[in-house]
């Protein structure tokens, strides 16, 4: 396809979605705006868009498709500033936020002057952020939920897919309420969760010094997503309040029904708690990428000496497997620690063991 494609905040997914365009469509024209300007600067030189806008006039106004790629309060502020604007009467204005429905709301602005919008929100993540971080990949196989309202007609909605076609995603359709109703069981109340385990074990941890200790290894995993972004948690929770209070009560409920089980020491009933939620969390797929980033870890045991992490990483390099994070794992007194290497992928992760176990006689594999 031909067109001018106007990219609205490079970071990771606004970066990636312009990479994926300009995989498939190598005549479109990919402008990017950025309120940062060093990432603005930073795209066009890795090659990630091909004009930088100045502002969001100079970019919008006789652009084919327009990305917002920023946070949800901030993609109000957009979606209210292009309204105004004298855009292309065929252009086709989409977001890539984690709520949709005040987004949406947001956007009858741009339906009163016969404007196409279409709520989007890819569900791919990365444990890096930035223009710099950006990957033609990020999308592949993940579930990239669309939004359009009734009035919108399917002609617009396979453009819009056709443009994204080099995500190479899963396009689910659904509605802005049925999103944030979706999104906020399978993401947003984890991310509440994930922050209240943390918080709790916070204010123990005043009392027994020993927790932070202690507190290492898995149950950093089980937490992990505790460390997004708090003003960027702060919006999207308020964005989704009347759901995720809904939620929040039937929490209460399902703690209190387990309290009640200790209090009377049911030991059937736990043990029947214990084994539903065993059978429903087997059961969910294991290679597709859902609403929260999927980590793809390696636990390597090796022997404790000088320059043991740069061989381990040289064997990786020597097969060209990209890491994304590595950490030393120590929770245990007195004993070496564990190497936990990162990766993009579940595949990449099957390649590294295979790779480690190929060049190295001593590592060790645990969990695996």
């Amino acid at each position: 396809m031909k067109g001018r494609v106007f990219v609205i905040g490079l970071g990771l997914i606004g970066g990636s979605l312009a990479l994926c365009i300009k995989k498939e469509h190598n005549e479109a024209v990919i402008v990017g705006f950025d309120i940062n300007s060093e990432q603005a600067r930073l795209a066009k030189m890795l090659g990630v868009i091909d004009d930088i806008a100045e502002n969001i006039y100079d970019g919008a106004i006789d652009a084919e498709l327009i990305i917002i790629a920023a946070p949800v309060n901030e993609t109000k502020e957009i979606i209210q500033l292009i309204s105004k604007l004298p855009l292309n009467p065929e252009v086709i204005v989409t977001d890539t936020g984690s709520t949709k429905g005040r987004i949406v709301e947001s956007a009858a602005s741009l339906m009163q002057k016969g404007i196409t919008f279409i709520g989007g929100h890819p569900m791919a993540g990365s444990h890096k952020s930035g223009v710099t971080a950006a990957k033609e990949i990020l999308f592949e196989n993940a579930f990239y939920l669309l939004t359009p309202e009734e009035h919108i007609e399917d002609t617009k909605l396979e453009t819009l897919k056709d443009w994204l076609i080099g995500t190479n995603a899963k396009f689910l359709t659904v509605t802005p309420e049925n999103h944030d109703y979706l999104t906020g069981i399978v993401s947003h109340f984890p991310h509440i969760i994930a922050a209240s385990i943390v918080r709790q074990t916070e204010k123990l941890s005043e009392a027994e010094g020993l927790i932070p200790r202690l507190a290492a290894g898995g149950f950093r995993d089980i937490t992990r997503i505790a460390s997004s972004s708090p003003a960027m948690w702060k919006d999207i929770l308020l964005h989704n309040r009347e759901i995720l209070i809904k939620l929040l009560n039937q929490w209460q409920d399902e703690m209190n029904g387990v309290k009640d089980l200790l209090e009377i020491e049911n030991s059937s009933e736990i043990f029947d708690y214990f084994k539903q939620a065993k059978q429903f969390r087997d059961g969910l797929p294991q290679k597709e990428k859902g609403a929260i980033p999927a980590f793809y870890d390696l636990y390597v045991d090796v022997p404790d000496y000088p320059g043991v992490i740069s061989e381990i990483t040289g064997y990786l390099a020597k097969e060209i497997i990209s890491i994304t994070n590595i950490r030393i794992l120590e929770t245990r007194e007195d004993i070496n620690g564990v190497l936990v290497i990162s990766f993009q992928t579940e595949e990449d992760r099957q390649k590294a063991e295979r790779c480690i176990g190929n060049y190295s006689s001593y590592a060790t594999f645990i969990g695996s």
